[in-house]
């Protein structure tokens, strides 16, 4: 009888067995808030619509993904600085040329800036590996002239992977990965050079995936939020072991006032409880584990 496939990336590690470093202040849950900051060709390559079968020139799909980031992402940053936490940006980098001033905020905030592709137009499917690492290699050095150092995340642009992707983020210089939820806990990735960290990626905490993708009401995606908040701070207490919750969110989708104030419901929820979570992002998650790591 044959094996079922799989692949070589990480081992089967149950939860119940395993140990990791505690986090700072001895605090229970680690939560990192991603916001998406996404740059659009016009009329070319992949789109994030809001209404199916418009036909060309599609202006109106097109200005409701710019409302991101010329008004959407000013206010959602702002939330986020009201509850004292410091935000996380998947960038696409043409975002520079295109909204600079949002990224001048972004930096005023203290915002980690993870590369996510050059724009959200992009996909690595299909890329050979010399093309796929000249990519990566891109996005990185345009954060790096930007910013003054390269970034140790990556999301890819919608999630997407050659066989390689994994291997060349290492090679690339990146840290960790922010495109998987397979454990609560950070997960060391096999590559075939340094070891890559799977930072635990919200997939369905994400408002593309679950307002736009599967049409759930702002009010029941807050309170999805508050469900995964209440249940993973009480599963870091009861196991005693240090959890990660991210939650994803887009300029143009959560940006927009009716989203944004069941958004803000689910904060305040979560702030209620500051006490016991460690508010941060994913690169002093990431310090955190490598140093126990080489330990």
């Amino acid at each position: 009888m044959s094996s079922l496939s799989t692949h070589d990336r990480y081992d089967y590690a149950p939860i119940a067995s395993r140990a990791q470093a505690p986090w700072p202040d001895d605090k229970k849950l680690a939560l990192y808030i991603a916001v998406g900051i996404e740059d659009y060709h016009f009329g070319d390559g992949h789109v994030e619509n809001l209404l199916d079968g418009v036909p060309a020139p599609d202006l109106v799909n097109a200005s409701w993904r710019d409302y991101g980031n010329r008004v959407g992402a000013f206010r959602l940053l702002k939330r986020l600085e009201s509850f004292g936490i410091r935000p996380t940006i998947l960038l696409n980098t043409a975002v520079y040329d295109s909204a600079p001033e949002l990224l001048a905020e972004a930096r005023r905030q203290g915002a980690e800036i993870v590369g996510h592709g050059v724009s959200n137009s992009d996909s690595l499917e299909g890329l050979n590996e010399a093309d796929e690492l000249a990519y990566l290699d891109e996005v990185a050095g345009r954060i790096e002239l930007e910013e003054g150092a390269r970034p140790a995340g990556w999301s890819s642009p919608w999630l997407t992977h050659t066989e390689s992707t994994l291997d060349l983020l290492a090679e690339a210089g990146y840290r960790y990965v922010m495109d998987l939820r397979l454990d609560d806990q950070p997960v060391w990735l096999n590559t075939r050079s340094a070891p890559l960290l799977a930072m635990p990626y919200g997939l369905e905490l994400n408002d593309s995936t679950s307002m736009i993708g599967r049409g759930v009401a702002p009010s029941e995606f807050a309170d999805m939020i508050i469900d995964e908040f209440d249940e993973l701070l009480a599963a870091a207490i009861d196991e005693g072991k240090p959890l990660v919750m991210s939650i994803i969110v887009h300029s143009f989708i959560s940006g927009v006032p009716f989203r944004l104030k069941q958004l803000t419901r689910a904060l305040e929820h979560i702030a209620a409880h500051a006490d016991q979570v460690w508010f941060t992002q994913p690169r002093e998650i990431y310090e955190v584990v490598a140093h126990a790591h080489a330990e």
